[in-house]
């Protein structure tokens, strides 16, 4: 390709949409932070075993993006009333939410699918239903937030062996599997879909059925007929997507957390805002024989030279001090020519901090968001 066709088609990424994207990492020193019930390969009835992937022979355990959101929503939650949560209702077979994105926060950045309302069994259950926003047929929501599976940097399991004896009689023995290394998994936001909405009829895009269009319009939000949205005001937008990267670096949650006490807020981060939703960030950290993190600052070189007209703040890099310290002192050499080389440069701080830089970016860059 030309160098000039290679600018003809950079100046079309220009009406990019951006998105912030990244990885993360999260330190298990010794954890079974998400479980898939009993192990029926083991001898003993009463063991659970962590969720794992096979590869290559060998068994690495992983974390769901299903619970990493679930953890990041209670985190979001405990924010109190600035964090907007969408009530849930159950019925026998399924629960949703009340997939209302005007009102509540979760459901405009953790998408959402509910039915049109229906006539229940239950005088609870309808009662209950009354509360909710009306649904007169199908509404979905792409999430604008996607979580990638946090995968282990280095394989293995093993098991503990324990027993319930504080009664009188034999003790009842039990086992769980646990392993010791680090978590590493993608995440990215869709900047220009936070807060705004469409009531196009296709699936993933029908966000607002008739009701909720109606009380778009009450609520004063703006109308796009042409693209058939509305969209929140931008003030309100940006006070979501910053309470959203607030809490990511403070998230807490975890299974076996009273037997294996693990903090799951990331050990390090390396994220900027990005045209268009590739995400080029996923080989900057490699894993050694012990599951810790091996910075790649080759890759990080390439990324900066293949996709540097894409990258619109600088790259943030969040590093615990204490973590794997001589990656990190290996990064902190390379640094000054890698932010030089960099078109808005790269910033190396703890994770909470990188967050922070970053919010505080998109609060100065409102334009991320159209």
């Amino acid at each position: 390709m030309t160098n000039n066709k290679i600018k003809l088609f950079n100046l079309k990424t220009q009406n990019i949409m951006s998105f912030i994207s990244g990885i993360q990492l999260i330190d298990a020193p010794a954890s079974a932070l998400n479980n898939a019930g009993a192990d029926t390969s083991s001898s003993n009835e009463n063991t659970v075993a962590v969720k794992k992937i096979l590869s290559g022979g060998k068994s690495y355990p992983y974390v769901s993006a299903q619970a990493y959101r679930f953890w990041l929503r209670k985190t979001l939650e405990a924010n109190g009333n600035e964090w907007a949560t969408a009530p849930i209702f159950r019925e026998k077979k399924v629960a949703y939410t009340d997939a209302n994105p005007i009102e509540y926060c979760d459901d405009d950045l953790f998408g959402y699918m509910r039915a049109a309302s229906k006539k229940t069994d239950s005088a609870a259950s309808e009662q209950a239903l009354e509360s909710l926003t009306k649904t007169d047929e199908t509404v979905t929501r792409i999430s604008p937030l996607k979580i990638g599976t946090l995968v282990a940097l280095s394989d293995g399991v093993t098991r503990d062996f324990g027993t319930m004896s504080r009664h009188d009689g034999d003790p009842v023995p039990h086992e769980h599997q646990f392993y010791r290394t680090s978590l590493k998994g993608m995440f990215s936001l869709d900047l220009r879909s936070s807060g705004r909405f469409s009531y196009e009829r296709k699936t993933g895009f029908l966000n607002l059925d008739n009701t909720r269009v109606e009380l778009s319009k009450q609520k004063g939000l703006t109308h796009e007929p042409q693209s058939k949205t509305f969209v929140l005001a931008q003030e309100e937008r940006l006070r979501r997507v910053k309470l959203l990267l607030d809490a990511m670096p403070v998230i807490t949650g975890g299974a076996k957390q009273g037997l294996h006490y693990t903090d799951v807020s990331p050990v390090v981060v390396v994220m900027a805002v990005m045209k268009g939703g590739n995400n080029p960030f996923q080989y900057v950290i490699q894993g050694n024989k012990e599951g810790k993190a091996v910075i790649k600052t080759d890759v990080l070189t390439e990324i900066i030279e293949v996709w540097g007209e894409y990258i619109q703040s600088p790259i943030y890099i969040g590093w615990v001090k204490g973590y794997a310290d001589e990656e990190r002192a290996k990064l902190e050499g390379a640094l000054s020519t890698l932010s030089t080389a960099s078109p808005h440069g790269i910033q190396l701080a703890h994770p909470k901090v990188a967050f922070a830089n970053l919010s505080a970016k998109l609060m100065a860059n409102p334009e991320w968001l159209d």
